[in-house]
């Protein structure tokens, strides 16, 4: 399950129906807030966190759930252009910075190297 986090919901909607119809299943959230209530229960294999959310950052959001023990590989997205935070981001250790708007492509193949790095975390 790849969980999206966006509070745009035009967005979230979307890339919601964009990796549904890849074959992927996806878990919406229209802010940090409502994931982290959710993260507990650890369904999500990858996560797609937009920088900028109303409430919560989804840097902060990604902080916190590091904190707590929670590993799933991140994808940051943002319509911002801001080395600062791409560099926070690839810090907290992001699998890929999309800027939007992202060729579908793009993060495709990010959700790919994803994959990846969880096939690796898990114990044999």
């Amino acid at each position: 399950m790849i969980a999206i986090i966006d509070d745009d919901a035009s967005l979230l909607r979307a890339l919601g129906r964009l990796l549904s119809d890849c074959g992927y299943g996806v878990l919406p959230f229209p802010s940090g807030e409502a994931f982290l209530k959710y993260a507990e229960e650890g369904k999500a294999a990858c996560l797609l966190v937009d920088i900028g959310l109303g409430g919560i950052s989804g840097l902060e959001m990604v902080r916190q759930l590091a904190a707590s023990g929670f590993n799933a590989p991140v994808i940051f997205m943002s319509g911002f252009v801001d080395e600062g935070i791409e560099r926070q981001s690839r810090a907290l250790g992001c699998v890929a910075y999309l800027r939007k708007p992202f060729p579908p492509e793009q993060l495709l193949s990010a959700i790919r190297k994803a994959a990846c790095l969880d096939v690796e975390k898990r114990p044999v």
